[in-house]
This record gives structure tokens, sequence and C-alpha cells, in this order.
């Protein structure tokens, strides 16, 4: 017979559960799915926590990731370890002694959740979080050292979590002697996997490197080897302001709140000072439509008042918030990132205008880098082409894209499917720019597409952070800005291919160049200068062939990727565009300074904002020709015509 359980023995049975027991029995939602998972996320969370304190010090960041493998005697290779020791340095401002343990030993505990300004975290879990699972798995407390100037004193502490009180227990609490003057360590001994390839810690630091140039950061592998990515940029990205919550974003339930706990004794002085781009003017006017004296108490209003007033706010126009609380990466920086860590022959970037989506702004920036690179080009030699059907295109689909996602600077590597980027990419219709697209799919050859979205509020798919909620607004945004870099793809690749088939044609005819003069040369009788005739046949070769424009998009000039803003082009002669100097390359000259560049080579074309180049051609005194009008010219011509014999006109 089944035991009848009471109200009263079923009641007492109810207990609060605090955040820390939830989530260690559920930290598959913050990201610990398994050990290489679980790695990743650790040295996440700690490299986004130093670039966020650096940033808003207003210092640039310096990191140093370190990855060994833990072990008490002889430690197996780094591909079989299943245990290691996570540490991250950097240079940031440190923290005071007092919020140190909670900081690393408390969930739902930081300084971005209530504020509406562009960081990188943002929901107060990630670090704890870590530390809460290092304590799980290998029951090793995290271990902190911070500095907050050079007379301070470092402080070194041992932390964990309390999981049924949510609090941190300190272990060890001492002043010790530390060498940098400023900044924070964080050591973590967890259980985890270490393997190579996509979506591991030496992708997400070179992801983290391309979207951020202005970082220096430093990685020694498992294996001893030292990875520096160098900072490119000598400059931070432009400081985020914070924001008041704009009138658009909130739901009736927050209205609530926030007329409950406003400082505001009017309902005018609520609305214009508890939001965004709320005037006076504006307030009176959602007064007037939810029929509401502007001077009645916010706290009074509830009920149908307050509803009339949620409903006053959705139908009153209001402006955009401002973007100033969003700082975007920027054409410039995408770029470098770009060029200093993927191998190319194209690259570009767009930064789209501010957007909304419920009431919270982002910008949504978009890049691309198109092809292996001189180098790798050069090395496979290029097969001749077969003949296509009429409708039929290359096939040069050996490969997809590759997609690297970011959301406030921050790489996205799982749950790519799920995620509003990779949607938006499958959705944009690349065979309009000349690349090859299967149907639902990404398209082929050798491209890499970055997506970044910066918002106060990026709405992220779970706690984990790994994918981006698929709003309309922001999947449309993301189509425009892939939209753009495939139409400067399209433009490159049209005159790429335009000037490879007029090359062809040259080379073409200067095979034969060499035969014609020899045959002129022998019809003569050996008494024609053939350098001379030489020279003129292949001037007129290279003027039938699209002239120094072909040259020019094919890179020969060492001109500039003309009608392409914020774009690089790769050569083999170099990099045209807004490439950057990277440390330790040199820039490359064409030729030598004491070497003048030949006569017979043809003049570049006349471009906009550049000066045309005098003509090749003088005379024997090195005095250039008189110059003449066109019409003077057409006068000099019928007026010797008219000087010569009809016979001789006729013999000629």
């Amino acid at each position: 017979m089944a035991t009848v359980v009471s109200a009263v023995e079923m009641g007492a049975r109810q207990r609060e559960i605090s955040v820390s027991e939830f989530f260690t029995k559920n930290r598959h939602l913050l990201g610990f799915d398994n050990p290489r998972k679980a790695l990743l996320t650790c040295v996440k969370e700690a490299v986004d926590n130093a670039l966020d304190a650096a940033e808003e010090a207003g210092i640039l960041p310096d990191v140093v990731v370190t990855l060994e493998v833990a072990g008490n005697g002889s430690a197996p290779p780094a591909s079989q370890a299943t245990r290691f020791r996570v540490t991250v340095i950097d240079n940031g401002p440190g923290i005071v002694r007092q919020q140190i343990p909670p900081i690393f030993a408390k969930l739902l505990y930081g300084s971005k959740f209530h504020r509406l300004r562009m960081s990188r975290g943002q929901q107060g879990i990630g670090i704890s979080a870590a530390g809460m699972y290092a304590q799980l798995t290998t029951g090793k407390p995290v271990q902190i050292i911070s500095r907050t100037g050079a007379r301070a004193a470092a402080h070194f502490f041992e932390v964990s979590i309390d999981t049924k009180k949510n609090e941190p227990r300190i272990f060890e609490n001492k002043k010790i002697d530390w060498e940098p003057e400023r900044g924070t360590q964080v050591t973590l001994e967890i259980e985890g996997r270490y393997q190579k390839g996509r979506a591991s810690v030496d992708e997400y630091l070179e992801q983290t490197a391309i979207a951020n140039p202005h970082v220096r950061l430093v990685y020694h592998t498992p294996e001893g080897e030292t990875r520096e990515y160098p900072r490119t940029i000598h400059e931070l990205p432009p400081q985020p302001r914070e924001i008041k919550p704009h009138p658009y974003g909130i739901e009736f339930g927050v209205l609530l709140r926030m007329l409950h706990d406003t400082k505001s004794h009017s309902l005018s002085g609520f609305l214009a000072g508890d939001f965004s781009r709320v005037s006076p003017a504006v307030a009176q006017e959602i007064c007037k439509t939810a029929k509401l004296s502007a001077d009645a108490r916010p706290r009074n209003i509830h009920g149908e008042d307050a509803e009339a007033l949620y409903k006053a706010i959705q139908t009153t126009k209001i402006m955009a918030p401002p973007s100033n609380c969003i700082s975007p990466i920027g054409e410039r920086a995408i770029l470098h990132g770009l060029y200093k860590q993927i191998k190319g022959d194209f690259y570009t970037a767009v930064t789209r205008p501010p957007s909304v989506y419920r009431g919270n702004p982002f910008i949504i920036e978009a890049g691309l880098a198109f092809g292996k690179g001189p180098e790798q080009a050069a090395a496979t030699p290029e097969a001749p082409a077969a003949p296509l059907a009429e409708g039929e295109q290359q096939k040069d689909d050996d490969e997809l894209a590759r997609v690297i996602r970011y959301a406030n600077r921050v790489p996205l590597l799982y749950q790519q499917s799920a995620c509003a980027t990779f949607k938006a990419a499958l959705e944009t219709a690349w065979r309009n720019y000349g690349v090859t697209q299967s149907r639902g799919a990404l398209p082929g050859g050798p491209m890499v597409i970055f997506v970044h979205m910066a918002s106060v509020w990026v709405p992220f798919t779970s706690e984990s952070k790994e994918a981006i909620a698929d709003y309309d607004e922001i999947r449309k945004e993301i189509k425009l800005a892939l939209q753009e870099c495939g139409r400067r793809l399209g433009v490159f690749l049209r005159r790429r291919e335009r000037a490879k088939s007029e090359f062809r044609r040259r080379n073409i005819f200067e095979l034969y160049i060499e035969e014609v003069v020899e045959a002129c040369a022998r019809l003569k009788g050996g008494k024609l200068p053939k350098d001379k005739l030489r020279m003129q046949l292949q001037k007129i070769a290279t003027k039938r062939t699209g002239g120094a424009r072909t040259d020019e998009i094919l890179g020969r000039d060492g001109g500039g990727p003309e009608g392409l803003p914020h774009s690089i082009i790769v050569t083999p002669e170099g990099a045209e565009g807004e490439a950057p100097v990277l440390p330790g390359a040199e820039p490359v000259n064409d030729a030598p300074p004491d070497e003048p560049p030949a006569d017979d080579t043809p003049a570049r074309t006349r471009r906009k904002g550049k000066a045309q180049p005098a003509r090749a051609g003088k005379r024997a005194g090195g005095k250039a020709p008189p110059a003449r009008s066109a019409k003077g010219a057409t006068r000099a011509v019928k007026a010797a015509r008219r000087r010569t014999p009809a016979s001789k006109r006729r013999k000629r």
C-alpha cells in the first residue's frame, strides 16, 4: 500500500535553493559540458575579465596565458593529460583586497549586470563559475594575486565557493612580494582535455587577437611552445558611456518596479529623468496620451493607469537611444586583425550604422578575407581552364567558407548553427558576387567571414554565451553588412578575372613579337633597328590589352585598390590599401633608389587625387616636345597633306 504524505510533511521538505547549488548540478548551462570545452571556458572567462578591467582603466592590455599539465610526479604528454593548471596574468588596475573573495567565489556578483554599457562580461557568473568547476573536479581552490599600484602591497588569496550559501570561503590571505607594479594573476587547477583545432584554446586566442589588435597576447602552450600575438594598433578603442534604459526596451513589469523605486516626485520628472531620449516635452506628450496628470506621484500609479502609461509610451514617437554606449571595433582595426592572422589575397571590412532591438542599441560589423595568399598561390600551379557549358560555373568549392563570430569582441566558438550570425551568412546570396554556393550551404572557396555584434546587452541563447538569438532586426543588419562585403569582393573578382584575361592575351602577343621583329629585319636586309621595333610592338600589345590598367588591377604597379574603401589587396609585389606594417616586417621597395625606372615602362593611368606622371618620350636634347592642342594637331596634319604631292601620297 502506497504511503500517504500529508501536506504538512510536504511543506516541511520545501527549502531554498542557492544559485551555486543550481549551477553545480547544471554546469552544462555555463559551458562546462565536457573536459575540452571546460578548459576553453575557464581560459575565456579569465581573459575576458582581464581585457575588460584593463580597457576600463585606460590601459593598453598585456595578457599572458599559461597552460600547464598538472601532476605530482612525471606529467603525461599534453594530448593525454586530464588535469591542467590555467594561469592568466594581466597588467590591469588590480582589485582592492575586500573585493577579491566575492569576485572570484560568488555567483551573480559583478559590476556589469545593471549597467547599460558595452562590455565583454554581462552576468557576473563567468570567473566564479570557473572557480566552482575547479572546486568540483579537483577540489583545489582558486589562487589570486592582485596589486593596485607600485606603492601598494600585493595580496594573495586562496578562495572557494560555499555552494549552500553562495558565499566565498577564504583558505589563505596574506601579503607577498610580486614583481609586477599592478595587475592580477588568476590560477585554476581543473580537469580538462587539450586538443588543437577548431573550438580549442588555440583558436580562441587567435580569434581574440583578430578582434582586439590593440592587445598584446602571449600564450604558453602545454607543449612548451610560446606564441606571441603582438599589438598592431597602439591606441585603446573609444571608451563606451553608460546610458539610461530606453522606454521602448522595458516591459510592463519593469515599468511598475521603476515607478515604485524612483526618487522623482512627479510623473513627468520620472519619465524625463529615468529614461534616455525623453525630454520634458516628450514626457508631457506621454502623460497627455495616457490621460494622466504630469504632477501625479509615480508610486500612486498602478493598475489601469499603469497600463495606460505603458501603452502611451509605446505609441509615442521617441528618438532612438544614443550609440555612444557602444565601442565598435572599426574597419581599420578589423582589417589589421584579419591581415595579421589570416593569409589571403583580398580583405575588406564594413561597420553598419547603429540600430535598435527591443530598445537596446547595437552595431553590426563584418569583414571578409578571400584567397590563399600569394605564397600558396605560387606554390600551386594553375591548371588549364577547361571549357564550361552555358550556365556552368568553375568548381572551386573544395572547401567551404569559415565563419568567425563575435559578440562584444569575444569569439563565439560553439552552437554555430543556432546563431543568428550563421543563419544570415547562409541566407546571403553569394552567387551574385562571383562565389560558388550550394543551396542552404555556406559559399565555397578559400574565404573567412567575420561578423561582430556590439551592444549594451547581447541576446545570447543561453548562460554560456555561445550563440546570438535570432531577432529580425539583428539578422537584417548582419545580412546588409555581408552584402556590402560581397559587393566589394565581386568587384575585386571581376576586375581580376578581366585583367587576367587581358594579361593572357598580352602574353600571346609577346610570343610572336620576336618572330615579327626577325622577319621584318630579314625583309630590310638587316638594316632595321630591332630594339626600336620590339619596343613599339610591346607598347602596342600593352595598349591593346588594357594598358597600365591591367597592371594596376593585378598589382604589378604597386597602386592601391581604387573604388574599394576599407580594403586590402595582396599581390606578390606587396599589399595595397590600408595594410598595417606587421612587427618584424620591413616595407618592401619595388626598385632600388639609385636605379631609375626604364623609359619603356607604360605610364600609369590617371586616378582621382593622384598626379599624372610625365610622358616617357623626350627629345635627344633632353627637352620635352612642345604640347599641342587637339585642334592644332589636326590643322598641322591637313597642311602637311596639302604640301605633299598626290603621287607620293599614293606611294605611301
